[in-house]
């Protein structure tokens, strides 16, 4: 993760109260435990190569026996834990220690820690670190560091999963951009995640919204493949975590099917009360027909879940139309031409007047 600290041009460097700049996003899957938090987007690595965060493993078992921390408890209830952080550097390091909420991104749906500066509103504020970790904690070199901590449950907390996490930040300032005149210190984070599940109802819900097709045709069509992007939301609308499965079909004039993509994994958690946008490339979309696209979601540890939503849209080679209705107009316009050129050489004879008489 990342944290800015800003000097003015002109002005001599010093650091300023730090400044976690946007989510802090945790990785998922092969980063395993934990992940290592960007402030501007996916880390690149788990641990940094520097240090880590993860849930204190039972004595004489490897640090990564625990994923993440799983607890559950009622209202009212207190459950305790510990934390450790990993000093795999060779110089003694210190880190601001703090417990917040999860979020997912909007774009994409990673999951997210909120930074610092952000106040948590739920599992984040039910954990409770030790006083000698409410200002900063120290680490020596190639040394661990274990904190305890307690997760008391509110009398009034809502049944289902809440999510959060513990984020050890950095305190040394570690490099410098330079955004616009600012010049913006950079601070890296770590954490582990927190799944917590208050017994009741549990309620899984899942929407899909606002589907949506942007096509790019070729200037000559035929020649090349027309492309599309297949924009759609995900919305939990239940009060427990989806890993949601997701359908992308599209059907063509008299029902021909143009693209079948099977349920998948997306691989994402979708927290409860998240939506996410995503997008999917379609690579040979049609280039001329009246299409209808639809988007299908479900989870495979809820079988009864299911949501869809359509978008339709007309393929239309547009530059092959133009040139078709250029030229017709072109044609047109020759054979007026013609016609008035005919007139104007061969002019009607008057009337014989003497005739008449």
């Amino acid at each position: 993760m990342r944290t800015r600290t800003r000097t003015r041009p002109g002005t001599r460097s010093r650091t300023a109260r730090p400044v976690v700049c946007g989510l802090l996003l945790a990785l998922l899957g092969l980063l395993g435990p934990w992940g290592l938090l960007a402030g501007a987007g996916p880390a690149a690595a788990a641990d940094n190569g520097t240090w880590g965060v993860f849930p204190t493993p039972p004595p004489g078992a490897a640090m990564t026996d625990r994923g993440y921390f799983f607890h559950q408890g009622a209202a009212g209830a207190t459950v305790s834990d510990s934390v450790t952080l990993l000093n795999s550097s060779d110089q003694e390091m210190t880190f601001q220690v703090f417990a917040t909420d999860a979020v997912n991104t909007r774009s994409g749906g990673a999951f997210a820690l909120l930074p610092v500066e952000t106040a948590p509103r739920d599992v984040g504020t039910w954990i409770s670190l030790p006083p000698e970790a409410s200002g900063t904690v120290t680490v020596p070199a190639k040394g661990r560091r274990d904190i305890p901590f307690t997760v008391k449950v509110p009398a009034d907390a809502t049944p289902g999963d809440h999510t959060g996490g513990i984020v050890a930040l950095g305190t040394s300032v570690e490099g410098t951009q330079q955004e616009g005149t600012v010049r913006v210190g950079v601070k890296r984070s770590v954490g582990a995640r927190l799944y917590f599940r208050v017994p009741g109802p549990l309620t899984p819900g899942l929407s899909v919204e606002d589907v949506r097709v942007s096509r790019s045709a070729p200037l000559l069509p035929w020649f090349r493949e027309a492309s599309a992007s297949i924009s759609y939301a995900l919305v939990n609308r239940g009060n427990v975590v989806i890993e949601p499965r997701v359908a992308v079909s599209a059907t063509g004039l008299f029902g021909r099917r143009v693209l079948d993509r099977p349920a998948r994994e997306l691989k994402l958690v979708l927290l409860p009360g998240q939506r996410v946008e995503l997008t999917e490339r379609w690579p040979d979309a049609p280039q001329a027909d009246r299409v209808t696209v639809r988007v299908a979601a479900g989870a495979s540890a809820h079988p009864g879940l299911a949501a869809h939503s359509e978008a339709g849209f007309v393929a239309v080679p547009w530059p092959a139309v133009g040139a078709v209705l250029l030229l017709a107009g072109l044609l047109w316009a020759a054979r007026i031409l013609r016609r008035r050129r005919r007139a104007a050489g061969h002019p009607a004879p008057e009337p014989d007047l003497a005739s008449t008489r």
